[in-house]
């Protein structure tokens, strides 16, 4: 059977529908949880994925983040090795640092709750984006950003962050948004950081409120990118290499 291994770093930002496309793919799913103390593995022997969830620490600094120089480093042979991996959000910095990119506080401020992203070209034939809507709505909920990685092919923009998705190698995905998500995740983020909301001059529960007509638009995108990237991690377990 396909593993996986999800490196969680706070309750909340779990991986939702990510594991819901693994478990219907047949994937054994290991979850590492930082938060609860759980090691971050050494390395990837015995599993063919990895998703890297959010969190609110920084990608680029150690401090009040003792497990990144593991995880950066789980993530260069994530890519060296051309294993299935996704990085959401924190995870899409943390892939992005790995590679070289720079990572830092947004000069745009905060970006949180529903706003589009617009895909790039290159996402025509990407093997997780190819034939997705142009411009689709998604749940955005983070301060910092990212400069692309040498090499890294950019997949999407949004208005006020040019890096919003990015494939580095072969098999490796940084998505700074939250594609993962359905109306519960949206609630638990809403509960959990109501303050990032209202700093940012929005009310929680505003952006609950936009949430089912949001999912409405973006479950095709969100169904068939989680779908595919579960495809890739069955195959890669059952020894197809493409």
């Amino acid at each position: 059977m396909s593993r996986c291994v999800v490196v969680q770093h706070l309750e909340p930002e779990g991986p939702y529908l990510i594991a819901d496309a693994l478990d219907a793919a047949g994937v054994a799913i290991d979850t590492c949880a930082v938060f609860a103390g759980d090691v971050v593995p050494a390395d990837l022997t015995g599993y063919d994925a990895l998703v890297m969830m959010g969190g609110p620490m920084s990608a680029a600094a150690d401090e009040g983040f003792p497990s990144r120089r593991s995880e950066l480093r789980l993530l260069q042979e994530a890519v060296e090795r051309s294993v299935p991996t996704l990085g959401v959000c924190l995870g899409a910095q943390l892939l992005a640092a790995a590679r070289g990119g720079r990572v830092y506080r947004g000069t745009a401020g905060a970006e949180i709750g529903w706003m589009p992203v617009t895909l790039e070209l290159a996402a025509s034939g990407d093997d997780l984006f190819r034939g997705t809507a142009s411009t689709v709505p998604v749940l955005h909920w983070h301060g910092d950003t990212f400069d692309l990685p040498p090499g890294a092919v950019h997949l999407a923009r949004s208005e006020r962050y040019p890096n919003q998705a990015f494939r580095i190698g072969r098999r490796a995905w940084g998505l700074q948004f939250h594609l993962e998500i359905d109306e519960q995740a949206v609630e638990a983020f809403a509960r959990a950081f109501a303050a990032d909301a209202s700093a940012a001059g929005l009310a929680p529960e505003s952006i609950v409120a936009s949430t089912s007509a949001a999912l409405h638009e973006l479950s095709p995108v969100r169904d068939a990118v989680l779908a595919r990237f579960a495809g890739l991690v069955r195959s890669r377990g059952a020894g197809v290499h493409s």
